[in-house]
């Protein structure tokens, strides 16, 4: 409504400018022309002593006999009101002195009211087909589309106006149809990732607890650390197992209790200590910032883990270092850094990050990210000074 009015007053206004134009250059065309030729006709005849018979309503006046009232008149065509009656009059002067041509009988003032009321009135009439036309327009299409837009909003399971012929209707049905085929699409994903991951559960606490029988039982070395091996596969398959279900899952974070984020941080870096002790690198944890975040903590523990478990796997010398900042977890190391095409990738939500440099294993960047952006945090890259990658998990603010 507020734009057909907004329209309407701005057509309004410029066809009033048209107008005032057209109609002040009809005033100089038939009054200041008329006076103009009275004057080139009667001023002859008077100079030469004869008569003047002009056409009614028109006067030449010449000194002593011009009206006092109209004397002093700046010389031109110029509005004079006499006894309550509009006048135009042309004046001048000569030799033999100042003149007038005086228009006694001209109805253009009332033409002008007449023009400038119609004019008026069109400017109300066509305001008021803009509001017309704006309700009609606002009740037939804007409305219709915010039902449309809330009902999508709100995930409701049939949109309206899908029974309509027009082109909202064939909106509507399209995006109905585009709506279902995604929620089929999103089912059949969490059916799978949820029956998969429940599946898989039951084979890999058999697998745990068989390895933990050799590792109670076994005397043989040589045998003990395939077993350490299985054992130790079968845990990171279970958490990876678990922090899938938990995505599939997709519950609302504010369910969950406050998890420390740091002490999950510190309890990592001490599981993965064995992991760099037979290399020249140290595996270090600084900062007593205290993070604590409202989250699964699968999903905290994996995301930390995996940065930490990629950072001990692919540096050879030097340092993985944990630091821990107020409203972030950054997790450092000396190793080769990551590939340009993982760098490139590590940004974009729909491209899969490739497993290679110092992300193929494990989790692998990709559902690092995935984590990060379902706890409403960002996984940041930059690479080290010195060489070697830095990756920071910032938890935005008020999320800690």
């Amino acid at each position: 409504m507020a734009a057909f009015i907004l329209f309407g007053v701005v057509l309004s206004v410029f066809f009033a400018v048209l107008a005032s134009l057209a109609v002040e250059g009809i005033e100089v065309y038939l009054v200041d022309n008329r006076l103009a030729e009275v004057e080139k006709w009667a001023r002859p005849r008077e100079a030469a002593g004869m008569a003047s018979d002009l056409p009614a309503g028109l006067r030449f006046h010449r000194g002593e006999d011009i009206p006092r009232s109209l004397r002093g008149l700046p010389t031109g065509v110029s509005d004079a009101m006499v006894d309550g009656i509009g006048l135009h009059v042309l004046s001048g002067a000569d030799e033999r002195g100042p003149y007038v041509v005086v228009d006694h009988e001209s109805d253009y003032e009332k033409v002008e009211v007449i023009v400038y009321s119609l004019f008026a009135g069109f400017f109300v009439g066509f305001v008021l087909l803009a509001i017309v036309l704006g309700r009609f327009v606002g009740r037939r299409i804007v409305s219709p589309i915010r039902e449309l837009v809330n009902a999508v909003e709100n995930g409701a399971a049939s949109l309206p106006l899908t029974e309509r012929k027009d082109e909202l209707g064939v909106l509507a049905r399209a995006l109905d149809a585009h709506t279902a085929e995604l929620r089929e699409f999103l089912d059949r994903e969490r059916f799978f990732t949820g029956d998969v991951s429940h599946e898989l559960r039951t084979p890999l606490m058999v697998i745990m607890g068989a390895a933990e029988i050799l590792l109670e039982n076994g005397k043989d070395a040589a045998a003990r650390a395939p077993a350490e091996r299985i054992y130790r596969a079968a845990q990171e398959a279970t958490e990876c197992v678990t922090v899938l279900l938990t995505l599939a899952r997709a519950p609302e974070i504010g369910q969950f209790a406050p998890v420390t984020v740091s002490g999950i941080a510190r309890r990592e870096v001490d599981r993965y200590q064995p992991m760099v002790a037979s290399k020249p690198v140290r595996l270090l944890c600084s900062g007593d910032a205290d993070i604590s975040v409202r989250a699964p903590a699968e999903l905290c523990t994996a995301a930390v883990a995996n940065l930490i478990r990629n950072a001990c796997q692919y540096t050879e010398r030097g340092t993985v270092m944990v630091v821990l900042e107020p409203g972030r977890v950054i997790v450092e190391d000396t190793g080769p850094g990551l590939p340009d095409a993982v760098q490139q990738t590590l940004g974009q939500r729909s491209v899969a990050i490739p497993s290679s440099g110092s992300a193929g294993t494990g989790l692998g960047l990709s559902l690092v990210k995935r984590i990060c952006d379902y706890l409403g945090a960002t996984l940041a890259y930059e690479n080290r000074a010195g060489g070697g990658s830095r990756f920071s998990i910032i938890f935005p603010p008020g999320f800690t």
